[in-house]
């Protein structure tokens, strides 16, 4: 059986990235974070609709063109892979997106303030994925019937979203931040977009401190479901952590655009759910025989497809 297993492992592809592709990726990473928060977000405004419907489909252009990038320098295989986990990684973010405005909402914080806070929640997630990636692959290559447990997990998750319909959870009453309180003093009143601010000549944290936190632990709580859902489709650490980057980077434009239209997209939590759902299937007869990358693509366009054009006509009849 182990055989047969390491037979389906091999079908994923394997290609030999340079240091210097590594270093390109982090360059390009850190260059783009640099350019959003130094020069179009330099100063605190709010931001509309209209200005989020254009970084998305910006970041969302960069994310896809990638995609070129990893047929040009490597092979379809690699791109059809990348393009698979961008797009499960993009759809997992539609939840995180929704409990960011929960959060937000829950802790009173302006809308001029929310962009740099997410900005240090984006810098702390690409850092968990990483972590969560190199592991993820480490273990599955060494231990690969663990595929069969990510993959029960993955459903397990799956029928969870679907159950857990829309009952919003108070972000204070986390034991994460009740211990928070407990070791860092935190003043009552925002400071324009400071974390720390000075009350009489004592450094403390301010609320926006707490709402970072709170933010990180709903992302470290997503990796822990997208990066073994990406998992499904490549092997490759590359490939993983490029797709995983690409998608958490549009998430603060995403947010802008979309945080408010919950209630419009009401088949987008079912989409999600199914997409886990398989997602994890597919896992678990990967240990035993491989299911082509080109029919997971499928299947994810086709659910989000589905899910968006039913949430539309949904609106428009209600």
């Amino acid at each position: 059986m182990m055989s047969v297993a390491n037979e389906s492992q091999s079908k994923f592809v394997d290609i030999s990235v340079p240091a210097w592709g590594w270093v390109a990726l982090l360059a390009v990473i850190v260059s783009m974070l640099l350019f959003d928060i130094l020069v179009l977000h330099r100063r605190a405004h709010v931001i509309h609709t209209k200005e989020a419907a254009i970084e998305s489909a910006v970041w969302v252009g960069i994310g896809l063109s990638f995609t070129l990038v990893m047929w040009v320098a490597f092979e379809r295989a690699a791109a059809v892979e990348y393009i698979s986990g961008y797009l499960i990684e993009q759809s997992l973010s539609i939840d995180n997106v929704f409990v960011w405005a929960m959060i937000f909402t829950h802790f009173k914080v302006p809308r001029e303030s929310q962009h740099r806070t997410l900005f240090w929640g984006i810098f702390g997630a690409l850092v968990m994925r990483i972590t969560f990636i190199f592991l993820g692959v480490a273990v599955i290559t060494r231990f690969n019937i663990v595929m069969i447990g990510f993959g029960l997990f993955l459903i397990y998750t799956g029928v969870k979203v679907l159950r857990s319909g829309d009952h919003d959870t108070n972000p204070s009453d986390t034991r994460a931040m009740k211990i928070f309180h407990r070791f860092v003093p935190t003043s009552d009143e925002l400071d324009g977009q400071k974390l720390f601010t000075k009350i009489n000549g004592v450094r403390i944290a301010t609320p926006l401190l707490a709402v970072l936190v709170v933010i990180e632990i709903s992302d470290l709580v997503f990796a822990v479901d997208s990066v073994p859902a990406v998992l499904a489709v490549s092997r490759e650490q590359f490939i993983v952590f490029a797709s995983n980057a690409f998608a958490i980077l549009g998430l603060r434009a995403l947010y802008f655009l979309v945080a408010d239209l919950k209630d419009r997209f009401v088949y987008l939590k079912t989409a999600i759910s199914v997409i886990l759902v398989y997602v994890g299937a597919k896992m678990i007869v990967t240990y035993w025989r491989h299911v082509p990358t080109v029919l997971s693509l499928g299947v994810i366009v086709a659910t989000l497809t589905i899910a968006i054009v039913a949430s539309v006509v949904h609106d428009r009849k209600h």
